[in-house]
C-alpha cells in the first residue's frame, strides 16, 4: 500500500509526460462543461429580478384640493397669518394638484397626530400594497425570504417590519430590517441592501417596502424653512417584490443593471441641507435649506461620475473627456453633457418639488418629456417620498410606454445628503392594461400644470 502511494505520487519520467501532453478532445470538452457551468451559476446568482411592484392608491375620501388645504390652514387656529399666506404660495407653485391625499387624522381640525393614528396610516397602506402584491402572483407570505421597510420618521416599536409579520404571518427566520431616518433616498437605499443580501442568500425572495408616515411629522410652528413640508408631503407607499431565482426570470418585469449610491454628509453645507429639528419655540420639524438646489447639483454631478462610464456609450464618453481636456489646457469654459437619452429610454427623477424636477432635466439637458412620469406623480400624487420613484414607473407602464429592452433610470435624492441611482432594464412585455395606481385615470394624462410665479 505505501509502495503504491509513492509511485502514485512521485514525478512522472520523461516517458509519462510525453504521454500526457496530448489531451483528448473529449477531455477539452468535459472541462470547457466544467468552466462553463461553474460560471454560469456564479454569474446567475448575482443577478436580481423585479418580479413585479405595487403602489398604493388613496381612497378619494382623503383627496385634499388646495382650496381644502387653504379653508383648513385657517380653521386649525394653530398658524399666524404670516404662515397661512407663506404656505398658501407654497401650494400654488408647487405643481401638487386636487387629487393628492393625506391621511384621515390630517383632515381633522385640529389635527390629531397621534401615536395610534401613525400606525393607522402605515398599516393602511402597507397592508394594502403587500396584501395586493402577494395575491396577484399567488404568493404564500412564508415564502419570503428577506423583508425591508423604509420610513424615514416614523419608527415605532414594535418595527414596522414586525408589523407585516404579524400581519402576514411570515416564517420565523425571515430577515427583516426596518431603515428610519435615511430620506427620501431610502427606497433605493433598500433595494441597495436588498440586492447585498440577495447576492449571499441563493435561491430568495424579497420583499422592500417604501413610505413616509405624513401623520406624525405636521409641524406647528412658524418658522418658513419648516412649513414647505407641510404642504409637499402626501400619504403613498409602495410594495417592491425581487427575486434571484432563475424559476422567476420568465415572469419579472425587469432585471437590475446598476447601482451608484452616493453620500456627501463629509459636507456641512450638505448635511444641513435637510434636517430634522427644533425651531425656537421647540416645535419639531423638517427643516429645507435654501442651499438644497445648490446642493443636490452637486451630488447628482458625483453620482453621475461613477454612473456614467458604466452606461455611457463610448461615443459620449470621448466627447466628455475631450472638453475636459480642453478645459484644463485652453480654459474652455463648458464642459460637454453626455447625451443620457443614448443610455436610457426613460427617466424617473424623484418628485421631490418642482424645481427639483426642472433642475435635475436642466443638468442633464434632457427633453420636458423625459419629466413627463416625475410631474405628473407630482401633481397627482404629492411628494410621496421614497415611494415616490414607483409611481413614476407605474405612470409609464400605464401609459404603455416600457417596451421590452427599454432602460429606466431612477434618481433619488435624501437627507445627509445622499442621491442613489438604479439602472433597471425590461425583460417582458408589458400589458399596459393590467390594473395599477394610475389606471383609473390615465386616460387623463398628462395634465397642462399651471406656471404660477
Amino acid at each position: 500500500m505505501v509502495l503504491s502511494l509513492f509511485t502514485y505520487f512521485s514525478l512522472p519520467n520523461s516517458s509519462t509526460m510525453a504521454a500526457e501532453a496530448h489531451i483528448s478532445p473529449i477531455h477539452l470538452f468535459a472541462a470547457f462543461v466544467i468552466i462553463f457551468t461553474v460560471a454560469y451559476y456564479f454569474f446567475r446568482c448575482k443577478i436580481v429580478y423585479l418580479v413585479d411592484f405595487t403602489c398604493y392608491l388613496p381612497a378619494d375620501s382623503l383627496r385634499t384640493p388646495i382650496s381644502n388645504f387653504i379653508e383648513h390652514l385657517e380653521g386649525c387656529n394653530v398658524f399666524n397669518r404670516e404662515s397661512i399666506d407663506f404656505q398658501v404660495k407654497v401650494c400654488e407653485r408647487s405643481g401638487i394638484g386636487d387629487e393628492a391625499c393625506v391621511p384621515s387624522c390630517i383632515h381633522e381640525l385640529p389635527p390629531d397626530p397621534t401615536l395610534n393614528e401613525s400606525r393607522e396610516e402605515t398599516t393602511q397602506v402597507l397592508f394594502t400594497v403587500v396584501s395586493e402584491l402577494l395575491s396577484k402572483h399567488n404568493i404564500n407570505p412564508k415564502s419570503i425570504d428577506i423583508l425591508i421597510s423604509n420610513c424615514s420618521l416614523f419608527c415605532p416599536s414594535p418595527s414596522i417590519t414586525t408589523m407585516i409579520i404579524n400581519k402576514f404571518g411570515f416564517r420565523s427566520n425571515i430577515k427583516s430590517i426596518s431603515l428610519s431616518g435615511m430620506g427620501c433616498s431610502a427606497g433605493i437605499l433598500s433595494i441597495s441592501l436588498a440586492k447585498d443580501l440577495l447576492k449571499v442568500h441563493k435561491n430568495s425572495l424579497a420583499l422592500v417596502l417604501s413610505m413616509e408616515a405624513v401623520s406624525p411629522n405636521g409641524y406647528m410652528g412658524s418658522t418658513k424653512s419648516m412649513l414647505i413640508s407641510n404642504v409637499i408631503f402626501r400619504m403613498g407607499g409602495a410594495a417592491i417584490l425581487l427575486s434571484n431565482r432563475h424559476q422567476d426570470k420568465h415572469k419579472a418585469k425587469y432585471k437590475l443593471q446598476q447601482l451608484v449610491r452616493t453620500h456627501m454628509g463629509s459636507d456641512e453645507q450638505s448635511y444641513l441641507s435637510v434636517i430634522q429639528q427644533e425651531d425656537e419655540d421647540g416645535k419639531v420639524g423638517v427643516s429645507l435649506s435654501r442651499a438644497l438646489l445648490h446642493v443636490a447639483s452637486n451630488a447628482l454631478r458625483t453620482n453621475i461620475s461613477q454612473l456614467g462610464p458604466r452606461v455611457l456609450p463610448y461615443s459620449e464618453q470621448l466627447l466628455y473627456g475631450w472638453s475636459v481636456i480642453c478645459r484644463k489646457i485652453w480654459g474652455q469654459k463648458d464642459v460637454y453633457v453626455p447625451n443620457f437619452r443614448k443610455a436610457f429610454e426613460h427617466f424617473c427623477i424623484h418628485a421631490g418639488g418642482k424645481a427639483i424636477i426642472q433642475g435635475v432635466e436642466d443638468n442633464l439637458r434632457l427633453e420636458k418629456e423625459d419629466g413627463e412620469a416625475s410631474r405628473m406623480t407630482l401633481y397627482r400624487f404629492g411628494n410621496t417620498s421614497s415611494s415616490s420613484l414607483w409611481y413614476e414607473l407605474c405612470y409609464l407602464e400605464a401609459k404603455g410606454k416600457v417596451n421590452k429592452g427599454d432602460r429606466i433610470w431612477q434618481i433619488a435624492f435624501g437627507s445627509g445628503f445622499k442621491v442613489n441611482s438604479a439602472v433597471w432594464k425590461c425583460i417582458s412585455n408589458l400589458d399596459p392594461k393590467v390594473s395599477n395606481a394610475w389606471s383609473d385615470r390615465i386616460h387623463l394624462y398628462p395634465v397642462d400644470i399651471p406656471n404660477v410665479l
